[in-house]
């Protein structure tokens, strides 16, 4: 069964404008299913092929001979120098385009699961000529079949959209947060300590072990677990160092092995030359609720949303969910999503920022308190515009908690 993507259109529409796309993100968030089944026509290889892989390497020019285009290339994290052969090529035809030889159309598709590494890279061999777009894992709308698009705080717009709201009960949501949304995982449902021990072994193995000491594997994933274990809060490289056994050096290093190969986000505090006050460490939030609660211990929903760490995970679980409903409209996150917090105590767990309007956004697992919104106002000291602001919780429709914040159902992101 086939899962549509909320991408999909992005992807159509890019490859009638760009000559290569490239695909980046984390294993198994069904990046290669995604392309085969929108361009079945199309010749596929994989660079996971050893014989196909030492080709790309040794001989880049009669790699791409012996294959077809348009081409997919997966796992082109495999042999990064072959985009720039790749670059030739499309050179090369936007020069017989010029001259009335060809017209421009897609040759290649290149996907891969090193985020960074693949973007920076592509970025720099292939500027102007790919399309970058950032996949994840399965959206709470592409669960439900519908369609969707991004998320935008605004309360007339969610007003507007809410007939489509299907409500879910707290207890509902755990379950989707304890599960998460890795494809295959979701939609065959296959043993879940197998599939998410499977995956963090071969993601050791075939991503990890190319940027550290094998021998350290072990403390790599020890290091997973306790970045795990501190989900939506803020980083402290010493006190996770400790934790782990390494210096504060090494885990930022290996933290941003975590954020390249798409498995968390950093969410950095909003700044500004006024606020001196503000505390500038960054959050970090897994990016799948599912593997997140396995690399916890967590064996059970029901368990997990009584837990202590039950708040944390239903804030990991509506940010996740607001950066896919983003980077699904083909956009990337870095300007728009921030938190506040000073060093008073005073937070404001997101600030989405569109054109230079602040949207003040409070998460809370259960029906929003009273005072929930009792810090917005706090950002007027930015001399911007604040809009009215959220309270995102489990309540069954979007209505006024006051004149300053409105109560928003989850089940309103992406829709």
């Amino acid at each position: 069964m086939y899962y549509h993507r909320q991408l999909e259109q992005k992807i159509l529409q890019t490859a009638g404008e760009y000559a290569c796309i490239t695909l980046y993100g984390a294993r198994q968030t069904g990046k290669s299913t995604m392309i085969r089944t929108l361009f079945p026509d199309y010749e596929y290889v994989t660079l996971d092929k050893s014989n196909e892989r030492i080709l790309a390497t040794d001989d880049p020019e009669l790699f791409l001979d012996s294959h077809s285009t348009p081409l997919i290339i997966d796992e082109i994290q495999k042999v990064p120098d072959l985009m720039e052969t790749i670059k030739i090529r499309i050179d090369e035809m936007k020069l017989k385009s010029v001259t009335g030889e060809v017209p421009i159309s897609l040759m290649y598709i290149l996907t891969g699961s090193n985020t960074h590494e693949i973007r920076e890279r592509a970025s720099e061999t292939l500027a102007g000529r790919t399309a970058l777009i950032e996949v994840n894992s399965l959206s709470e709308c592409e669960k439900l079949k519908i369609s969707g698009g991004e998320f935008i705080p605004d309360i007339k717009i969610l007003q507007a959209k809410q007939q489509a709201l299907i409500p879910k009960n707290r207890h509902l949501i755990f379950e989707e947060i304890f599960l998460g949304g890795m494809p295959e995982f979701w939609i065959n449902r296959p043993d879940r300590d197998t599939f998410f021990e499977s995956y963090i072994s071969t993601y050791l193995e075939k991503d990890v072990s190319r940027m550290i000491n094998v021998g350290r594997l072990d403390d790599f994933r020890k290091f997973m677990r306790i970045v795990a274990l501190r989900t939506s809060q803020q980083l402290d490289h010493v006190e996770i160092g400790n934790a782990v056994g390494i210096d504060s050096r090494t885990s930022k290093n290996w933290l941003s092995i975590l954020e390249a190969s798409g498995i968390i986000m950093i969410l950095q505090p909003y700044a500004s030359n006024l606020a001196k006050r503000i505390i500038k460490t960054p959050k970090v939030y897994f990016m799948d609720t599912g593997l997140c609660a396995f690399l916890c211990g967590w064996s059970d929903p029901a368990i997990l949303e009584d837990s202590p760490m039950s708040g944390a995970f239903f804030e990991t679980y509506v940010v996740s969910e607001i950066v896919k409903s983003i980077r699904n409209s083909g956009k990337r996150i870095e300007n728009t999503l921030f938190y506040y917090r000073d060093r008073d105590q005073k937070e404001v767990d997101l600030i989405y920022v569109k054109n230079q309007i602040l949207f003040p956004i409070e998460i809370k697992k259960g029906i929003g308190k009273d005072k929930a919104d009792k810090n917005f106002r706090i950002l007027d000291q930015y001399k911007m515009p604040v809009e009215t602001g959220l309270i995102i919780d489990t309540s069954d429709k979007v209505f006024p908690l006051n004149r300053n914040a409105y109560y928003c159902p989850v089940g309103m992101i992406g829709l």
